[in-house]
């Protein structure tokens, strides 16, 4: 009988772990993941025959099941595409780049990796320096997005990412605005971002990753590094709607799905003024020919 080694014991122990890792998703979080995942890919046309979607990761928990939900689909469903893992390194420490290659290997997520120096860039920036930093990110990305020859890029947004931005864009912009499910890129010709995880909850994401001991990085640039692996908070705006939501959801359970629903039910009739583009109304624009 031939003697398996410690690495191979090592590689089994790894490969049944993301065996359990897939499974958990399609069985134990069908419900609250598969299938408002599948859902959202659905009603919102992310994916079509032919697409090469750059699936950009990060290192936190929503971009890493975002990646195994793809896989998944990639795996079992019906359309005919092609998937690129690209992760940029923008100046991670050490132990966070370290944690976000190891948990690649778990999951079976063949990363292709990018360095920038964007951490350093903003290091100085005393104005709105996350502002710049997830602009300078996003430009990256489509760069490399479409060298690889991708025509998306696929981001882990997810359901509650949709209710705090409607409500600090009422709150902070004086405007009623939502995160887009897709949208075309103005720089890149022929690129499109989607986010296939736009009716997935929070909740959902933290329980699939606890059900499974995962530890991800949470925040981790140079102003935020305290709590990169989740031991501290960020005093931020995003935050401060957080707290909102989940103080009103304690008080009833369809405010939430009532935030998001807002923005799929617009009544122009009851809108004083909106834009599209450069274009504005005012609702005394055609108010007296309806008289």
């Amino acid at each position: 009988m031939q003697e398996i080694g410690t690495a191979e014991l090592l590689q089994s122990d790894q490969d049944e772990a993301r065996r359990q890792i897939e499974r958990s998703i399609i069985k134990k979080f069908r419900k609250t993941i598969w299938r408002p995942f599948t859902r959202g890919i659905n009603d919102y046309e992310l994916i079509h025959d032919g697409d090469r979607i750059a699936v950009c990761i990060s290192g936190g928990k929503d971009s890493m099941l975002m990646a195994k939900l793809l896989q998944e689909l990639h795996r079992h469903g019906k359309a005919n595409f092609e998937l690129q893992f690209l992760t940029m390194n923008p100046g991670y420490n050490e132990e966070n780049w370290e944690l976000i290659k190891a948990n690649a290997r778990l999951l079976g997520i063949p990363l292709t990796v990018f360095e920038t120096d964007i951490f350093d860039a903003v290091a100085t920036i005393d104005r709105n320096p996350c502002y710049l930093c997830a602009r300078m990110r996003r430009g990256y990305l489509y760069s490399h997005a479409k060298e690889l020859g991708c025509n998306k890029i696929a981001l882990g947004h997810h359901f509650d990412d949709v209710i705090e931005t409607i409500l600090m864009g009422m709150f902070y912009g004086g405007k009623v605005e939502t995160m887009m499910p897709k949208l075309h890129s103005q720089n890149f010709e022929g690129m499109e971002l989607i986010r296939p995880m736009y009716l997935v909850h929070e909740d959902a994401v933290k329980a699939w990753r606890d059900y499974n001991g995962l530890r991800f990085i949470q925040c981790a640039c140079r102003f935020t590094e305290a709590c990169a692996n989740g031991d501290g908070t960020q005093n931020s705006k995003r935050e401060e709607m957080k707290e909102l939501i989940a103080d009103l959801r304690q008080k009833s359970d369809v405010i939430e799905q009532n935030i998001f629903r807002s923005v799929h039910n617009v009544n122009l009739k009851t809108i004083i003024g909106y834009h599209r583009g450069d274009e504005a109304y005012n609702f005394l624009d055609d108010y007296y020919d309806e008289t």
